[in-house]
């Protein structure tokens, strides 16, 4: 075989066989495939596609390009979450403690943020002394000993797939169905979990920008996972709106305290958070019923049993436990500033992506793999879609240390707020779950 013939058969809308995806990946890790020609078949992929076959071999053969982690010695049922990216979506700082709380086991590996969504690894990292680079019998330990442990990915577990992400980011090739659920559940399967809660964005500040596609996408991964005698349930919920009202890393990390000690009932981060906690009981509880799950989370937030687990998983990988009931020793930007309502009337949309991208150039985000973070830097939102809002009313405060991109970020601000006449009709944040 040879990678050009590979290219040519899926341009021409053909379907692999089993080994010629194997040989595609070999080569890849091999050292063998040149980048051109990797970036020539990811484009052939993206227009062509892949069927459910083609999709679950490239899954398997990224599985084998590297490491997979061993989770059999932890007694239990071990749980683990993943997003397909958003905007202000800090849930798994949510969702993980409550699940912990429950007896649940989350052995959780993340990643990082990239461009307008952001990474569990680095709101984590903005709080002091925080370590994700435990090693893999350190991971081991601590979820046997305390139920939770979030850490990065080593270079070792699912190579491949950094290799393919690498050029998908720059060659217009990340939003292809088959590449991200391949590239997902290699490595939710690699991590060794046997129930996986997926959260399928869908909107303008999503991969996905069609509810179609996002339960596309969802519908593959779930059946990629059932394949491997894996749990594993879908979330289709909105990301038309940013999730959460705070973006930027300590910023989020922030809110995600503020649910846990119970100040910020209703909001939609907590509502998805709480839900997919619900659903994470269930499968790591035999038995259980939704509704009953749902009373738990609750109880476990009201208790202060979640929030206690939080502290225990800053405890034990380093961080500063005193952020759970002292949020102000968080990184703090030193400038506040104000974004104002140019209009009576009522918030009609809240531009996620356009949201995401303004507290990028702010610092709270990367543009490329390469930069650095500001931990404090971001955006606070005081205004959902559908509140009424009076001219020169605040919307946002822009949090900044940095004022260097301060206008850019302003202009997109000015973009992102839709202000109508009249009150925009209210959709449900999840709007359907597969595989339950």
């Amino acid at each position: 075989m040879h990678p050009v013939q590979l290219i040519l058969k899926k341009r021409n809308g053909e379907k692999h066989t089993p080994a010629e995806i194997r040989f595609l990946i070999q080569e890849l890790t091999a050292g063998r495939l040149e980048n051109y020609q990797l970036a020539a078949w990811l484009m052939a992929v993206w227009f062509r596609g892949m069927d459910y076959e083609e999709t679950d071999v490239l899954t398997q053969a990224m599985i084998e390009s590297g490491d997979q982690v061993d989770l059999s010695s932890i007694d239990g049922v071990k749980v683990d979450k993943h997003s397909t990216g958003g905007v202000g979506d800090g849930t798994t700082l949510v969702i993980a403690p409550i699940v912990a709380a429950a007896g649940g086991r989350v052995a959780k590996m993340s990643g990082r943020g990239l461009g307008h969504t952001g990474g569990t690894l680095d709101k984590l990292e903005s709080i002091p002394g925080m370590r994700v680079d435990l090693t893999q019998q350190q991971f081991l330990d601590q979820v046997r000993q305390i139920g939770l442990a979030i850490i990065s990915q080593t270079g070792k577990l699912v190579p491949a797939d950094g290799q393919m992400y690498a050029l998908r980011d720059v060659t217009g090739t990340v939003d292809s169905i088959p590449l991200i659920a391949a590239s997902v559940m290699s490595k939710k399967i690699a991590c060794g979990a046997d129930a996986i809660v997926l959260d399928v964005k869908f909107g303008h500040g999503a991969f996905m920008k069609s509810l179609d596609d996002a339960r596309k996408l969802a519908e593959t991964m779930v059946a990629i996972g059932r394949l491997r005698d894996r749990q594993v349930r879908a979330a289709l919920t909105s990301m038309e709106e940013p999730l959460g009202n705070q973006i930027g890393n300590a910023l989020e990390v922030d809110e995600a305290l503020r649910i846990l000690r119970g100040e910020r009932k209703g909001t939609a981060l907590e509502t998805v958070a709480y839900e997919l906690s619900s659903h994470l009981l269930c499968m790591s509880h035999p038995g259980l019923s939704l509704e009953t799950a749902r009373v738990q989370v609750q109880q476990l937030v009201d208790s202060g049993q979640a929030l206690d687990k939080l502290g225990q998983l800053l405890e034990a990988q380093g961080g500063d436990r005193r952020i759970c009931e002292e949020p102000e020793r968080l990184p703090q930007a030193q400038q506040k500033i104000g974004f104002n309502s140019p209009s009576d009337g009522f918030v009609g949309s809240i531009a996620a992506e356009t949201i995401g991208t303004a507290a990028m150039w702010l610092g709270a985000g990367r543009r490329t793999k390469s930069d650095s973070i500001d931990p404090a830097v971001g955006i606070v939102l005081h205004v959902e879609k559908g509140r009424p809002v009076k001219k020169g009313e605040r919307m946002a405060t822009l949090h900044v240390n940095d004022q260097t991109h301060l206008a850019a970020a302003e202009k997109l601000l000015s973009h992102a707020f839709l202000i109508q006449a009249e009150k925009p009709e209210a959709q449900p944040l999840i709007r359907e779950m597969i595989g339950v």
